[in-house]
């Protein structure tokens, strides 16, 4: 039996996170404890599979044209997998829908988000045809690690709402909890907005110093 390539682990754990994805996105509207705490478990797993390969590419130098092109896409799609349903949670009624301190997750926000992918696709696009590649800077990795950070809290703090409104958690030790969770994710919300937005100028710059170049 040959020996499998190890230089299409990388691949393979960018195609097990895409499966990954939909089950989030879908879970996470199971208005019940095990199936919101199994799509984060899931997204964890998406997550951290996602510097993983990352890493064996770069180490090893498993670097492929797939590779160059549908782990972008896979990153986009946990992106919709999350940022969407928590759109359509935070707005519907009910005591565990609303987020903390935001109270809904609001429409421009999606816009940002998404509005900053589409259009760096289009500009990475435009430089390709010309030759030129607009690289992924440090900018846009604190932007999807803020951005992740974000979705992960959420997907926990609907979980555990969702066991406290089952279960009748009301303590002291739970209302603290509530607190500081709800405080680091609505904090967190805030950093991924403007680091989308910092990681955005990034890349306008760069594609400006880019076109003024080949002028």
């Amino acid at each position: 039996m040959p020996q499998l390539d190890r230089s299409v682990l990388p691949n393979a754990i960018t195609i097990g996170r895409i499966v990954l994805t939909p089950a989030v996105g879908l879970l996470v509207f199971v208005p019940a404890f095990g199936p919101r705490l199994l799509a984060f478990v899931l997204f964890l797993v998406a997550a951290f599979s996602d510097l993983w390969d990352g890493y064996l590419a770069r180490k090893h130098g498993w670097i492929s044209d797939f590779g160059k092109l549908m782990d972008p896409l896979a990153d986009k799609l946990l992106l919709v997998a999350t940022f969407i349903p928590f759109y359509i949670l935070s707005h519907r009624a009910g005591p565990v829908g609303a987020l903390p301190y935001w109270r809904v997750l609001p429409l421009w926000v999606l816009i940002v988000v998404f509005g900053r992918e589409v259009l760096i696709t289009v500009m990475r696009t435009r430089a390709a045809r010309r030759g030129a590649v607009i690289p992924a800077g440090k900018a846009g990795k604190y932007k999807a690690l803020s951005q992740n950070f974000f979705s992960g809290t959420t997907l926990l703090w609907y979980a555990l709402q969702t066991a406290a409104l089952g279960r009748g958690w009301s303590g002291g030790v739970w209302r603290a909890w509530q607190v500081f969770h709800g405080t680091v994710l609505a904090l967190t919300l805030g950093l991924a907005i403007a680091l989308t937005l910092y990681s955005l100028g990034v890349y306008l710059r760069s594609w400006r110093t880019m076109v003024r170049e080949a002028t």
